[in-house]
């Protein structure tokens, strides 16, 4: 497989097209790739923040919530 296939360019007139497109394709996605790709941002968001840290997971609950 050549480089052109692994990587297609779409050029778009506007910025709505563009994200209209993002959004179908992670819509398209299951929800454990969804969660799993939420959670490599955040844990680059903190490296980037400060890279000393080693922010393998979460470390606590953050919210416990109540049922009735």
């Amino acid at each position: 497989m050549d480089r052109k296939s692994r990587f297609p360019i779409r050029k778009f007139e506007r910025l709505e097209a563009m994200k209209d497109e993002e959004y179908q394709y992670w819509q398209g996605r299951p929800a454990w790739e969804r969660i799993a790709a939420v959670s490599e941002i955040t844990t680059e968001a903190y490296r980037l923040r400060d890279p000393a840290i080693n922010v393998s997971r979460l470390q606590r609950t953050l919210v416990a919530v109540q049922r009735p």
